[in-house]
């Protein structure tokens, strides 16, 4: 598993740079071209390392103590030393919206987030099912793959979006229309949203597996993720860029029915179902 993440990691790097480059190449031709593959190359080598730090920061997440969240300390402690891997540094997102997320590029130097919120929402059993599952994709190896999508889908993201301002006024005079460059905005963070999708679903799918088996409360975690996305409806997150939608255990964003389409997540009362369904099968052995 360990080696196929790995091979993933580098296709996937590969695929968000080759459209990180085209997008350059539609804002500011040759010079942009040039100019976004020299900000691709940084951002992979950035991402590689400091992939954590950087959605950490995206979302003004804090480190958290002992003393403030003791409860959130023992949970986290009993499930890594279950999953066999170091206890991950854990870090609150100050937003009322209920969620949580792992990042890093492997369990040796990965990190948990979560959410005032979520803290707020859950009772003790359902914040250890969702804790488990994050530290399922930390397990898994998931945490550097999909925090590198994420990190190199918001670039694309921020470069369509602001393109003609940092790079269009170096476009060729024969370079692309204006049309083109309208169309390449709009689409470009709807190709990156699809890179996205084709690493986020099946990994939910495992983590949430993972997780049920490490804190032996499937019921709890789907109970969990019922609320989470009932919260993330009265309370989306209003700050961050959705392309960092995929790190967390729900879609915590406003979504249109294009992002509902396009949803890094597999649908909740499908992974509930399938929760329900291990419960089942844990209670007829």
């Amino acid at each position: 598993m360990h080696f196929a993440n790995t091979l993933k990691t580098i296709v996937f790097m590969g695929l968000l740079t080759a459209l990180i480059v085209f997008v350059g190449a539609i804002f500011g031709g040759k010079t942009g071209m040039m100019l976004a593959f020299g900000f691709a190359c940084v951002m992979n080598i950035g991402s590689y390392w400091f992939s954590d730090k950087i959605a950490l920061a995206a979302h003004q997440a804090q480190p958290i103590d002992r003393e403030q969240a003791p409860v959130l300390y023992e949970i986290v402690e009993k499930l890594a030393a279950r999953a066999n891997i170091p206890v991950p540094p854990i870090y609150l997102i100050p937003t009322d919206s209920p969620n949580a997320f792992a990042t890093g590029r492997d369990p040796e130097h990965s990190a948990v987030a979560v959410t005032a919120g979520i803290l707020k929402m859950l009772s003790e059993d359902e914040l250890e099912g969702v804790l488990a599952h994050e530290l399922g994709h930390v397990k898994n190896r998931d945490v550097l793959l999909t925090t590198i999508a994420a990190v190199l889908a918001g670039v694309v993201t921020m470069i369509a979006q602001n393109g003609m301002y940092f790079i269009g006024s170096s476009r060729e005079d024969d370079g692309p229309s204006p049309v083109l460059m309208i169309v390449a905005a709009i689409f470009a963070p709807i190709a990156a949203s699809l890179i996205n999708l084709a690493i986020s679903r099946s990994r939910e799918y495992e983590a949430d597996a993972v997780g049920a088996e490490l804190c032996g409360k499937p019921l709890e975690l789907a109970d969990a993720l019922a609320k989470i996305e009932r919260g993330a409806q009265v309370r989306p997150m209003t700050d961050g860029n959705p392309a960092y939608s995929s790190l967390y255990i729900a879609n915590p964003f406003p979504q249109n029915w294009l992002f509902k389409l396009m949803s890094t997540h597999p649908p909740t009362q499908e992974r509930i179902f399938r929760l329900q369904q291990m419960a089942r099968n844990r209670h007829a052995h």
